[in-house]
């Protein structure tokens, strides 16, 4: 079957083995409460939502692999979503290659996306999707940004840093998740940048090394990642709203 007559199929690969140290000591992020229900829970929800995906890929910590299984069977999903859980690797580029390597052969384009931003709206996922499907190889949400940004010599921790530039707001955007890609991109992309340390935490950014275009679609303001304590605040808002308001 040529690739103009092959069918299309969307799978969502969610990176959750990160211990998300800045949250504060507990459960891995993923795992923390949101209303009372584990992050991942809503980040699961977020991609099942939409009718363009299919199956979503949850790497999860490999010691925590057997009780996120259990974790994703006790809540409530969409039946037609197809679930699955892998372990993760030590970085979290490592992570999300185990996601791709656990998909199927049928599926051409693939979503991921971050467990810590357990609020994206459907109607974003779906604009994601639909980008790549109309042939973008790949596809960031991002907001622009609302305060000035300096670049700087990094010093250490608390020490004044001396500003080296200041880029023009106007170009600069916030990237967000979930990233969208055409498959074959994003397994080349994964097959040709290797990068030590911590690994890249930016999929897009190893397309980008490629040479390949990523276009990026307007985000949403309710998107944000959960990384401290007062985005965990904030996330709690907003539940609370969507839930009184929306029957979320």
């Amino acid at each position: 079957m040529s690739d103009v007559t092959r069918p299309h199929r969307t799978a969502a690969v969610i990176p959750a083995a990160g211990r998300g140290v800045r949250l504060g000591p507990g459960a891995p992020k993923a795992l923390r409460a949101l209303g009372g229900t584990p992050m991942l829970i809503h980040a699961v929800r977020a991609m099942a939502r939409s009718r363009a995906v299919s199956l979503v890929v949850v790497v999860a910590p490999p010691a925590e692999a057997a009780e996120v299984r259990l974790l994703l069977g006790e809540h409530a999903l969409p039946e037609r979503t197809e679930l699955l859980v892998v372990p993760g690797g030590e970085t979290r580029q490592e992570s999300v290659r185990a996601g791709l390597d656990a998909l199927p052969p049928d599926v051409t384009s693939v979503l991921i996306h971050d467990a810590a931003r357990p609020l994206v709206p459907v109607d974003t996922v779906d604009s994601v999707v639909e980008a790549v499907r109309d042939g973008a190889p790949a596809v960031v949400p991002a907001l622009p940004l609302a305060d000035t940004v300096k670049e700087v010599e990094p010093g250490k921790p608390g020490e004044p840093e001396p500003v080296l530039g200041t880029p023009e707001r106007a170009r600069l955007r916030a990237v967000q998740t979930p990233q969208g890609f055409d498959l074959t991109t994003l397994r080349e992309a994964h097959a040709a940048i290797a990068v030590a340390g911590e690994g890249a935490t930016d999929d897009a950014g190893m397309v980008e090394r490629l040479g390949v275009t990523v276009v990026v679609i307007p985000g949403h303001e309710e998107a944000f990642k959960v990384t401290r304590p007062l985005d965990l605040v904030l996330a709690e808002a907003v539940l609370a709203r969507r839930r009184a308001t929306d029957g979320y």
